[in-house]
């Protein structure tokens, strides 16, 4: 190739080339709604500036296969703000319950029907199609470790839930848990990806499966 060749290639501007690098770094953000990995933990990265921290394979699995069993056979789960449960029951590919994600991150409509937008401080601020007291298990983790956060997730839950609550967030708001929601403390002990400065815990308000060791 001559020099007058390597003159004709075009040359991308510093400013062009770093654009094009973030897009090709949130494309990878985005899983592919047909590939094989698209329920896998962390194949949506954490957003930190949504406070968004995914429970480890472990945690994801014993809350899955909690919800299965709560909801029973034919019941519907509803994962508030818990969009790593919601992929493991997915990548489970259970057909015996039905399955809805309520969540803020837009990144998660690539799930197509199950996805509806959730904004904790609007708690019913829901689509037409989310009836009242229609899903048999709602579990819920408010993304922040507020008294308000807690209540406005907690209503919410109160509507969507025909009886059966699971509950994940700080150990501090156990006695305002039990005053919304009727929760108490599971046995089971919650673990993240990351390792959080707080203490996490599940709370239900039922005679749970996360209260037996498996």
């Amino acid at each position: 190739m001559s020099d007058s060749d390597d003159d004709d290639v075009p040359h991308l501007s510093t400013h062009t080339l770093a654009a094009l690098q973030e897009f090709y770094a949130e494309q990878k953000q985005h899983p592919d709604p047909r590939g094989d990995d698209r329920y896998s933990i962390g194949v949506i990265e954490e957003n930190w500036q949504l406070s968004q921290f995914w429970y480890s394979q472990e945690t994801a699995l014993r809350l899955a296969k909690e919800a299965i069993v709560a909801a029973g056979e034919g019941g519907r789960v509803a994962c508030v703000s818990t969009p790593s449960v919601y992929q493991k029951l997915r990548e489970l590919r259970s057909e015996l319950v039905s399955v809805r994600l309520f969540e803020f991150d837009r990144r998660f409509a690539v799930y197509g029907e199950d996805f509806v937008f959730y904004d904790y401080s609007r708690p019913l601020d829901l689509p037409g199609d989310v009836a009242a007291h229609s899903f048999d298990v709602v579990i819920a983790d408010p993304p922040y470790l507020s008294a308000d956060c807690l209540k406005k997730t907690a209503e919410t839950v109160r509507y969507l839930t025909r009886g059966k609550i699971l509950l994940c967030t700080g150990a501090v708001m156990e006695e305002a848990a039990a005053r919304l929601l009727g929760v108490t403390p599971c046995s089971f002990l919650p673990t993240h990806r990351r390792v959080l400065a707080n203490e996490f815990r599940c709370y239900a308000n039922y005679d749970s499966g996360l209260d037996h060791d498996v």
